[in-house]
């Protein structure tokens, strides 16, 4: 572990081979979201079950408020019961014969029994179920559904709360509103909370700290600015949705302006602030640049940032999303290389963008990414074939 959780945090390190490959270490601290991210078949679902006892790891060890849950060394396991879990599945997996008071019930067990109604009250009331108290599953709708599970997982009074894609059933508005109502019960449940979800935007905006996997390998842990803007390398850029990643080449410290490197990006000379690390010229790079750090010049309005790093070209796609469109630029130099990126809607049609217009753009130095180069013979990701970044967990 490289982060010590202290007490009530929930600390995970599981490895295997088979059948299905893990290779996965990270910390949840108490009353903090950590979400879990990476396409189809990274595993997030698999180490959910392994967190919750419902399957056990070759090699692990998983400590939760000070008490351990799994040793294999040790060959301790405790039972799922035994955990204190609350675990929220993707399909709710509630009781289709009994009411949502039932429901809650059932998970009441640990109370004496004239106290269990009243608590499941309570529960329900508190994740605005009051009056329903004795409606069926099938006749709630799939928000009232998962706003039941939350209760029964909550009865179960967690040391931890598993999350596999709470919301991915519902629709776009009741979606909405259950993520709020999380963040609610973020504020005052000092648990640690695991997320598992597919939607980047979701992480980033619910969670504390996002994990990326691939291949049931932990590829990096931290804040979601930090991770989404400051990759370690190419495939995580990939896996986090970041799509303007290019290779360079280091070429010296820039003895005007200290603290900022020049870049040659296939002979287009690139100034970069903030590089953390000490890199030596000659050496090659991958760098990234955030959508949201690629200005387009406008020409009734020059701004300061319009005067770095300025990329000419042709707008080779125009296309229209709510209230923004998505640009991508073919650069003139270097030829042929692609950036993405966004422009208001109303800014567009104010000068008569479109797509085949000439446009310059700026990248600002100090958001310019500078990575190990990676090698990059791996097939491309779902995102860059046109869908979103995760698909759908086998």
């Amino acid at each position: 572990m490289t982060e010590a959780v202290g007490e009530g945090g929930l600390e995970v390190s599981l490895h295997q081979e088979r059948p299905m490959r893990l290779a996965a270490e990270f910390c949840c601290l108490p009353g903090e979201i950590t979400a879990l991210i990476g396409p189809s078949g990274s595993g997030k679902t698999s180490i959910l079950r392994a967190i919750a006892g419902l399957a056990r790891p070759a090699r692990g060890r998983i400590l939760c408020a000070g008490r351990v849950w799994l040793d294999t060394v040790r060959g301790l396991a405790l039972s799922p019961q035994a955990r204190r879990v609350g675990l929220v599945f993707q399909d709710y997996a509630l009781f289709p014969h009994l009411d949502a008071r039932g429901n809650v019930l059932q998970a009441l067990g640990h109370l004496p029994r004239r106290q269990r109604r009243a608590r499941a009250e309570v529960l329900l009331a508190r994740m605005r179920l009051a009056g329903l108290e004795r409606r069926l599953p099938g006749e709630l709708s799939g928000g009232q559904r998962q706003r039941v599970a939350l209760a029964r997982a909550l009865a179960r009074e967690p040391a931890a709360l598993l999350l596999d894609e709470p919301f991915s059933a519902v629709d776009p508005l009741t979606r909405r509103q259950l993520q709020e109502e999380l963040a609610r019960l973020h504020r005052r449940l000092p648990v640690p909370l695991l997320l598992v979800t597919h939607d980047l935007s979701e992480a980033s905006l619910l969670a504390d700290r996002l994990v990326v996997l691939h291949h049931g390998q932990t590829r990096q842990s931290g804040s979601p600015q930090a991770v989404v803007t400051r990759p370690a390398d190419r495939e995580v850029a990939r896996l986090v949705g970041q799509r303007n990643v290019f290779r360079g080449r280091i070429l010296a410290r820039d003895p005007l302006h200290p603290g900022r490197l020049r870049l040659d990006w296939d002979g287009l000379e690139l100034g970069v602030e903030g590089a953390a690390v000490a890199w030596k010229p000659a050496t090659v790079v991958d760098w990234l640049i955030p959508a949201s750090a690629i200005l387009w010049q406008r020409p009734d309005r020059p701004r300061a940032g319009d005067r770095e790093n300025p990329v000419r070209g042709r707008v080779a796609e125009f296309l229209v999303l709510g209230d923004n469109c998505a640009l991508t630029l073919v650069a003139d130099r270097p030829a042929g290389q692609c950036l993405r990126f966004s422009v208001p809607l109303h800014v567009t049609r104010r000068h008569g963008l479109a797509a085949g217009d000439r446009a310059t753009v700026s990248l600002l130095a100090n958001a310019i990414h500078l990575m190990p180069a990676q090698a990059d013979s791996r097939p491309a990701l779902d995102w860059e074939a046109g869908s979103a970044p995760f698909g759908q967990e086998p």
